[in-house]
């Protein structure tokens, strides 16, 4: 069982992280360096020898292998960011990148995305070296940077210039899952990722006769462009059930009594109160219009427009999403990717979720561990075209007023001392038998 040691350490590598300012604006204008030379720093302290590799200068990666007892095993991968979203300082209660410790709880940017997974990782590792632990499978290690934006110079990196150091790992582990879900009626509920949507990042350009603003036109790019954003912002996606997302449906149905009706999926949803938000976002496809750039006077009609949409797509649904933009776009608007992943489905049948659930219910006994499908995506993506398969698990015990998926990317994210600690327990336990 981790130490003492360990307890203080993930909170100390928590702060310690945080006032690493590892702000991504995306567009390259990043810098995880100094916090992957901590982390590695750290990792050495345990015995290992870290890798730190890069594509850019400056955007660093580290990876590090730690051997198995069992040489037949299979390897397991273990995986955190180290880039974090901007924070306004003016919005927050406590400055986002002081790692402040205040009331039993670090504050900070990256408290919970994800600079808390990588310390409970590093306080792990040291709490084995210090006992001389050694897990059954080899475990590689790694901390990736650009997470927040392409992953190009973080996870698609390493899997696409350096998959030797991934060599034998079948399955892997990150963000986000195994956190206490409060249904509002007394029961803890801990998702664990089993999937995740595919990204769908589009760019949308409209072209027509460029002109003046008081004359007549027909052929308006601006007009065009905003009709075909409409289109898509009313646009209602069918139902779509994948393998997770119908297990856990089914699984929170019989946790409230009842069997699962999937012939009436928005009923099903009703009926399991505020446990549907756990779901409600990876029953179909979506595509939200975020953003329009177009014009250069106020008089004076463009020739160009442009917007963009945040589009994610099922497992199995790719397709269909590429089909429903041709034609809510219509033959004047036409669209492109600006970023694209996939969908990705993890069986939740395997016996290392077993080893999952079994690692959350040894430390939360009155807890009910289900699974789920992200609606968003992770590092999981990139890693996936090592045939690596991914699941969401960075255990986290939290109170019923913490709402822990408005901390991601929100203002005055935070995380419990005792969170970080049940997390420090739920994960050595898990790894040690993984």
């Amino acid at each position: 069982m981790a130490d003492q040691q360990a307890l203080d350490e993930v909170v100390e590598f928590t702060s310690g992280l945080i006032r690493i300012d590892t702000t991504n604006r995306g567009g390259g204008d990043c810098r995880e360096r100094p916090a992957a030379e901590y982390a590695a720093e750290r990792l050495a302290g345990a015995g290992l020898d870290p890798l730190l590799l890069e594509r850019t200068p400056g955007r660093t990666n580290v990876v590090a292998r730690i051997a198995g007892t069992d040489p037949s095993a299979d390897a397991l991968l273990v995986h955190g960011h180290l880039d974090v979203v901007p924070a306004e300082a003016a919005d927050w209660r406590v400055p986002p990148f002081s790692g402040e410790v205040r009331d039993g709880v670090v504050w900070g940017r990256g408290a919970v995305d994800m600079k808390n997974m990588d310390a409970m990782i590093l306080a792990v590792v040291r709490s084995w070296a210090r006992q001389g632990v050694r897990p059954r499978r080899d475990l590689v290690i790694a901390f990736t940077a650009d997470e927040e934006a392409s992953a190009e110079d973080g996870s698609g990196f390493l899997a696409d210039r350096h998959p030797e150091l991934f060599e034998g790992c079948t399955e892997g582990v990150g963000e986000s899952g195994a956190f206490t879900f409060h249904d509002g009626a007394g029961r803890e509920i801990y998702p664990i990722a089993a999937g995740e949507r595919g990204t769908g990042w589009l760019k949308l350009t409209a072209r027509g006769r460029a002109g003046h603003g008081s004359k007549v036109n027909k052929e308006n790019a601006v007009t065009r462009l905003a009709a075909a954003v409409a289109r898509i912002g009313e646009h209602e996606w069918p139902l779509r059930l994948t393998p997770t997302v119908r297990a856990a449906l089914a699984e929170l149905a019989a946790l409230y009594g009842f069997e699962a009706d999937f012939s009436d999926v928005d009923r099903l949803l009703d009926k399991i109160g505020p446990a549907a938000g756990l779901v409600e976002a990876t029953v179909r496809n979506s595509a939200n219009p975020t953003m329009l750039d177009a014009g250069y006077k106020l008089n004076v009609i463009p020739g160009e427009a442009v917007g963009y949409v945040d589009g994610r797509y099922l497992a199995g649904y790719e397709d269909e999403f590429l089909a429903t933009l041709d034609e809510l776009t219509g033959p004047d608007v036409q669209w492109e990717f600006a970023h694209r992943e996939v969908a990705l489905q993890a069986p939740v049948d395997a016996p290392v979720y077993a080893r999952m659930r079994a690692a959350v219910e040894e430390f939360a006994p009155g807890g009910h561990v289900v699974p789920y499908c992200m609606s968003g995506g992770t590092d999981a993506k990139q890693f996936s075209r090592l045939g690596i398969t991914g699941y969401g698990f960075a255990p986290l015990k939290l109170p019923p007023d913490l709402d822990y998926q408005a901390l991601f990317h929100g203002v005055d994210e935070r995380v419990p001392v005792e969170a970080l600690h049940f997390g420090v327990r739920v994960l050595d336990r898990f790894l040690r038998t993984a």
